[in-house]
């Protein structure tokens, strides 16, 4: 049985992709269309022969392969492939499927949105994370040396599929990143999903599509009432101030920190200065922070990445008025926004990290 979530000018269709309206939009609305498949080295291995054998619609479709990983989220991928859409001749009336996490549906949608103005896209992500956040919401985007997303448009998908049968393909890790995001909707909206979900090991039980279909409808509420980000969708940056930092100094490390981890570090950080401000309970402090740090690996950081940290920050999308703007919690499922945001702050954050490792 397929579920159908209504967003703003799309559907986001959740159950078997084979039950779901894939077939009859390769085959009805795009049955003359070029079928172009963005990929990366994971769903090119794990993915794509499943989604070539299973739709006949597909059999002239071409498959461009993306370089895994964040830091290959940048601008000099996305002119390679629109150099290659020219090579094979890609018009506004043809197709881009992207199939893949966070990044690839991220720079993808990109991608297929700049390219003579608008290319038509479906998005099919296959980790968790893509499912509930990264392919649900019209933002696209790509990375600017350590800042995130610092280029991109808003741009819709003509649908998005989720197919939980894809979450087989994932390592324990990726899973863990996905449920980072789901906590957020919870602690920022909805205390009845973090009732629901805080007690799951994303990394060993079995997932229940109500709780995803419960994660991605919190979300897409969310972005119906406020499309553009003008004011209630900045509650989904929770976590994202300090994240997205955490994240972009992380990049030129051997093993930098995945996008839900340090989602989950930012959470946490946020949390702590909720409590330090009164505006958050020591009991729903205490809470936040048993759940996260039994699931997510902690990090210490010296006193040097302050001043690092607080200049990631201040070139924060989220900014105005020359100030950092952050979301802080009141209670779980509640939460309070354009918070400032000083270097202060990071400081007691980085010394509340060192009391955890």
């Amino acid at each position: 049985m397929v579920q159908e979530i209504q967003a703003t000018d799309y559907v986001i269709e959740v159950g078997s992709l084979v039950d779901s309206s894939f077939v009859s939009l390769l085959t009805t609305k795009y049955a003359t269309s070029k079928k172009i498949i963005l990929v990366d080295e994971n769903t090119h291995d794990e993915c794509l022969e499943y989604l070539l054998t299973a739709f006949d619609g597909l059999e002239e479709a071409e498959v461009m392969l993306l370089p895994e990983g964040e830091e290959n989220k940048v601008m000099e991928v996305c002119f390679q492939v629109w150099e290659a859409f020219s090579e094979y001749g890609v018009g506004r009336r043809d197709l881009v499927i992207n199939l893949g996490g966070g990044v690839v549906t991220d720079m993808g949608g990109f991608i297929a949105s700049i390219y003579k103005r608008g290319v038509d896209f479906i998005n099919i992500p296959t980790s968790l994370l893509g499912m509930v956040d990264a392919s649900v919401g019209g933002k696209t985007g790509i990375d600017m040396g350590m800042y995130k997303n610092q280029l991109g448009v808003f741009a819709n998908p003509q649908r998005v599929f989720v197919d939980l049968g894809f979450l087989n393909t994932l390592p324990s890790m990726e899973l863990a990143n996905g449920f980072a995001e789901m906590l957020k909707h919870g602690l920022i909206a909805d205390k009845n999903h973090w009732e629901n979900i805080k007690n799951l090991n994303p990394r060993e039980d079995e997932w229940n599509s109500d709780w995803i279909i419960e994660s991605i409808q919190i979300k897409n509420d969310i972005v119906i009432a406020d499309p553009f980000e003008k004011d209630l969708r900045k509650k989904l940056n929770f976590g994202h101030t300090f994240g997205h930092a955490f994240e972009g100094m992380s990049l030129g490390w051997e093993n930098p920190i995945p996008h839900g981890h340090a989602v989950a570090l930012g959470m946490l950080a946020e949390a702590f200065l909720s409590l330090d401000r009164d505006l958050l309970s020591n009991e729903d402090f205490e809470e936040i922070k048993a759940t996260i740090t039994s699931r997510f690996e902690m990090m210490s950081f010296s006193e040097e990445v302050v001043n690092p940290l607080f200049e990631l920050m201040q070139n924060d999308k989220k900014n105005f008025d020359q100030k950092i703007k952050c979301v802080l919690l009141t209670g779980i499922g509640s939460s309070v926004l354009d918070q400032e945001l000083t270097e202060m702050d990071v400081q007691k954050v980085i010394q509340f990290f060192e009391t955890l490792t």
